[in-house]
């Protein structure tokens, strides 16, 4: 929890953990590169999409009843619903901290902030540059639109991710930790398997952005990683040289 001090036995040290995060970062940009690069090239990956995409549409004809489910999940990755829910999560999370007087409580916060805002970036950028054409389609939309990557699984992965992880310090009780840490990536995993089921996108353009969100996040947790040890640090100023 935020500004619990001491040492425990087996942790990883602030310098592993941090290794640990980049390592994560770089493999989900790697991931990002590599699919970038194969939709644009096309070739064997994007037939196999195209056949993953087929199978999805003909299980969803043969389910009818999943279909309204799926559309309401699609919904989770509009703006006017994850942004709410992430700046929610900022406002309260920096407030705590900042009324238990932590060091640097802005930071977490502000983490989570700049990675919402670099999504419409990244995404607006890659989808002018890719100019994917719709599903199953081989001709780009004629209004310009890019189908990938996919900014409602990007949207809703950054929004619900970084709320969750800063949220789930200051979460209370077994279950509560166990929603957040649990409950959220297998909202985000439906969240894509929907846009997919409903037609909206081709499953790469959903695979490509959970790699876009996992170096987000990375940053994210980082930033809690550096408020963590902060927090923790001993006064060194509440000890005097003759203290035993």
């Amino acid at each position: 929890r935020p500004g619990t001090g001491g040492r425990v036995p087996g942790r990883l040290t602030l310098f592993q953990r941090l290794a640990v995060l980049g390592t994560l970062g770089v493999l989900g940009a790697a991931g990002f590169a590599v699919l970038t690069w194969l939709v644009t090239a096309g070739g064997a990956p994007v037939r196999t999409d195209g056949r993953v995409l087929h199978w999805f549409l003909r299980t969803a004809a043969a389910h009818p009843g999943f279909g309204t489910t799926a559309h309401y999940l699609c919904k989770l990755g509009n703006i006017q619903v994850a942004v709410p829910v992430l700046l929610a999560a900022v406002a309260g999370t920096a407030w705590a901290a900042r009324t238990a007087g932590l060091p640097r409580w802005w930071l977490p916060p502000a983490a989570a902030a700049v990675a919402m805002i670099l999504v419409p970036v990244v995404v607006t950028l890659v989808k002018d540059a890719v100019h994917r054409p719709p599903p199953g389609l081989t001709v780009p939309d004629p209004s310009g639109y890019g189908y990938f990557p996919s900014g409602h699984t990007a949207t809703s992965s950054v929004a619900f991710g970084a709320a969750a992880l800063l949220l789930l310090p200051w979460a209370r009780g077994r279950a509560a930790r166990l929603v957040l840490a649990a409950g959220t990536p297998l909202l985000l995993l439906a969240v894509g398997f929907a846009l997919v089921w409903c037609d909206y996108h081709w499953p790469t353009d959903v695979l490509a952005s959970w790699c876009l969100t996992v170096v987000l996040l990375s940053g994210v947790a980082a930033a809690q990683v550096l408020a963590a040890r902060a927090a923790a640090a001993p006064d060194r100023g509440s000890e005097s040289p003759g203290d035993g």
